[in-house]
């Protein structure tokens, strides 16, 4: 399985995601999990419970979607998925149904395509995170068929929604009838009214209310244990059907067949009720896991549902899901942009803080690139679509952050390895209680009270109190809640083991040029060291029109300010790290640092003290050397931004080194470094060395976060414990980097930590209370308190106990909505 992840290629990999139902518990997404991972050609499945997701990475020459289907509902749970029907003209013979099915099943996240010829209808299962309707009906078209007409359905949203109906339905059914159960009890054990009534017929009377409980609305637990049985496993429906049939079973024989059993005791209300407890947990666990997943949601109602195109001349209004690459669209003011693009005509602000965070409007005029999704201002603006549909920065976003809700952190593997022995474990345990207790227990401090009842409440009350849920959940809806309050913080963290690794970094190396600075280094100084030079700053221009580097390019914007000649130029070279050369008007001109000129045995001497001069005043020198003579040095200044102060600042509070990377020269390093109140400098670091740094730095035993460009220190994001690539904008998708920070702000590093640190508080929280509870919860119903204190559990508080449990650690983790990271507080966005 996973071990063939790096046989197969990057090419030949596809990637699945789709809805699961079904699971009640961690074992159920276990089992899941295994089923896919057992089927050939499957590299990696993940389950999550909080998403009820399922994410398959697989080669599609040896499984496809339908096997992986078949999988999961041998294993006894369901799948869905979205479902698109056109009608399709054209079609004449068998060969124009296998056209189009190819045409059509070839897209990159259709999962499945089928035509009826008949009918001439095609439906297709997809995944609209993947692809768009737009994209269906196009490759119907090009392989030269009509579309008709389109009916899409949400089976997904459709659903959860039903099963919240249901869900509530039974939940409403339970309680209606558990609770007269319990009252008649109440008043049978307790008091003496309608005594010779309900002595005659008061167990009859809770035999009937008992049994529609147990049957229709207990039903799923019955079915969830019968595929745990299936599937060799057990799971928490396994405990719930065995914990209320024994209740359950045990009252009808002491109605129907007397002579079994000793006592006449029913227990009808204990049977009853903790089916309408545990479907109550069940109920707000539910609604506490929407809310868990509130961020998605809202980001994915963010998009414009309509555009307006100009089509031949005319404003034409259509879905963005018909929008292309190319179309441009009028936005007035107040509207959504429909998708990313670049504003061709129009002068506006717009309001992008559901994508970037950024709360202050930006200017944007012609040249400008826009976000979808985000609010146009008071301007009106005609701009040409860019990107659409999975292509767009928002769906980016969505599928980067649900892709990091379904991956699991290795905290989260202590829970699932103690999750997939504990049902079986709480079982047995059960079953020593209740034979202890009856061959031993009941003697020694029960003897007034009857054996079997006695250990029987017992065994029902150690299955019913126990609670896999809580450690199955406890993970996962942090994770949810946490990537998703990043991505409204234009925080993209891209796992949970990213999240868990970013909450222990000890040690965060900046990039300094784009990172703790604005990346548009500026002339400050021109030195002449020699008058037999002239045209010095012309020439060095004219030399660095072909560089890339930002050095060179403030260089020749400098030159273009003061109106300088440029010349042509001959034999340009690029020195990788250290400067160029090149023919210019027939002399030999070499623009480097100090570096190159040792390379080229050529000191400075008495000119050493000017250059440091610049060094020293947080400069970079650029040196000047023609036909083989030091001729100046150029200083240029990179302005800090005005929020890495702050940024150092809060690093240094949180008790993290921050260390800053450079290709600087030393002097001129530590003049900046001193400026924002960092003293370790990793300076003269060629691009290439940078990684090979951040390894010495690890080596060290250090957990080190690399913040950078997703481009340019690519290699040294890779080789941190987490890399954090900054300014992508919309660029969400860049491969380097664990997390991606939208804005240009250092205080987005800090505020990343911060949040992971809290949500990995909130997860060791929900694991704590998860296996305390247990741990605590399973001794109490066994018994242990009973010889000592008296102390025995009913199964009813045992299974009120269990539904809170789950509950608690969802709302736990839902509170994380409310955190702000604390840079964000003090610095406001």
């Amino acid at each position: 399985m996973s071990d063939d992840l790096g046989k197969v290629s990057e090419a030949k990999r596809k990637s699945a995601s789709f809805p699961v139902t079904g699971m009640t518990c961690a074992t159920c997404a276990g089992t899941i999990a295994d089923s896919l991972n057992e089927l050939e050609g499957v590299l990696q499945a993940d389950v999550n419970l909080a998403t009820e997701r399922a994410s398959v990475t697989f080669d599609p020459e040896k499984v496809d979607v339908a096997k992986m289907r078949r999988a999961v509902e041998d294993a006894g749970y369901g799948v869905v998925m979205n479902e698109l029907t056109l009608s399709i003209g054209g079609m004449s013979c068998a060969s124009c149904v296998n056209t189009v099915e190819e045409a059509v099943g070839e897209l990159d996240g259709v999962l499945s395509a089928s035509v009826n010829l008949v009918t001439e209808k095609l439906t297709v299962r997809y995944d609209p995170q993947r692809v768009r309707v737009a994209q269906i009906k196009k490759a119907v078209v090009d392989a030269g068929y009509e579309v008709i007409e389109a009916q899409t359905l949400d089976l997904e949203k459709e659903m959860r929604e039903k099963e919240t109906r249901r869900q509530g339905s039974l939940l409403a059914l339970s309680l209606v009838l558990a609770v007269p159960t319990m009252l008649i009890m109440l008043i049978m054990d307790f008091t003496d009214l309608w005594h010779h009534f309900l002595m005659e017929w008061g167990n009859l009377i809770m035999f009937a209310l008992a049994t529609p409980v147990q049957f229709i609305a207990g039903y799923q637990f019955y079915i969830g244990a019968y595929k745990a049985l299936r599937n060799r496993t057990a799971n928490m429906d396994t405990l719930i059907a065995v914990g209320t049939s024994a209740a359950y079973f045990y009252s009808v024989a002491v109605i129907f067949a007397p002579g079994l059993v000793a006592m006449d005791h029913v227990y009808f209300d204990s049977s009853a009720m903790i089916v309408a407890l545990i479907l109550f947990g069940k109920y707000l666990e539910a609604k506490a896991k929407g809310s868990t997943s509130e961020a998605i949601k809202r980001l994915m109602g963010l998009q414009a549902k309509t555009a307006r195109v100009i089509r031949d001349g005319q404003e034409v209004e259509m879905s963005v899901d018909d929008l292309d690459v190319g179309d441009v669209m009028v936005v007035r003011p107040g509207e959504k942009i429909p998708t990313d693009g670049v504003v061709i005509d129009g002068r506006s602000s717009v309001d992008e803080s559901i994508i970037t965070g950024e709360s202050l409007p930006v200017s944007k005029e012609e040249g400008s690139d826009v976000i979808g999704a985000t609010v146009n201002g008071s301007g009106l603006l005609r701009v040409r679509a860019t990107k659409v549909g999975k292509d767009t920065a928002l769906a980016q976003i969505v599928k980067l952050v649900e892709d990091a809700q379904v991956a699991k952190a290795p905290i989260q593997r202590l829970a699932d390895r103690v999750s997939a022995i504990f049902v079986p474990t709480v079982i047995t345990i059960a079953l020593v209680a209740f034979l202890i207790w009856y061959f031993l227990g009941v003697p020694a401090f029960a003897s007034g009270e009857p054996a079997f009842t006695f250990s029987l409440t017992i065994f029902i009350t150690v299955l019913v109190i126990a609670c896999p849920c809580a450690l199955g959940l406890a993970t996962p809806t942090a994770i949810m809640v946490g990537t998703g309050k990043g991505a409204e913080n234009g925080i993209l963290i891209k796992g949970g083991d990213s999240l868990e690794v970013a909450g222990t970094v000890d040690t965060v190396v900046f990039d300094k040029t784009g990172t703790l600075t604005e990346g548009r280094p500026e002339v400050v100084e021109v030195l002449s060291f020699d008058a037999s030079c002239p045209n010095m700053l012309s020439m060095v221009a004219s030399a660095e029109v072909g560089s890339e580097h930002p050095l060179g390019e403030a260089i020749v914007r400098k030159a273009k300010a003061d109106g300088l000649e440029m010349f042509d130029i001959e034999g340009f070279e690029g020195l990788a790290g250290k400067g160029v050369k090149a023919k210019v008007k027939g002399r030999e001109i070499v623009v480097g640092n100090r570096g190159l000129l040792e390379e080229m045995g050529l000191p400075l001497g008495e000119r050493e003290k000017d250059v440091a001069s610049l060094e020293e005043r947080g400069m970079t020198a650029v040196l000047i050397v023609i036909d083989g003579r030091l001729c100046g040095a150029i200083g240029i200044a990179d302005v800090l931004k005005p929020t890495s102060a702050e940024a150092v600042a809060e690093l240094k509070r949180m008790g993290i080194e921050v260390v800053m990377i450079t290709g600087d020269n030393r002097r001129t390093a530590q003049a900046i470094a001193k400026k924002l109140g960092i003293e370790k400098v990793l300076a003269e670091v060629l691009p290439g060395d940078k990684a090979k740094e951040v390894s010495r730095l690890q080596s060290e035993g250090r957990k080190v976060a690399m913040v950078g460009d997703g481009i340019n220190d690519a290699p040294a994001l890779a080789q941190a414990d987490v890399g954090m690539a900054i300014g992508s904008g919309t660029d969400v998708a860049v491969e380097a980097g664990n997390i991606v920070l939208i804005k240009d702000d250092p205080r987005d590093a800090v505020a990343a930590i911060q949040l992971s640190r809290q949500t990995m508080r909130k997860i060791r929280q929900n694991l704590f209370w998860a296996f305390g509870y247990n741990t605590a919860g399973i001794p109490v119903a066994a018994g242990v308190l009973y010889p000592f204190l008296g102390i025995l559990l009913s199964p009813i508080i045992a299974a009120g106990a269990m539904a809170f449990s789950s509950v608690s650690v969802v709302s736990n983790a839902a509170l994380l909505k409310r955190y702000t990271p604390e840079i964000k507080r003090k610095g406001g966005d």
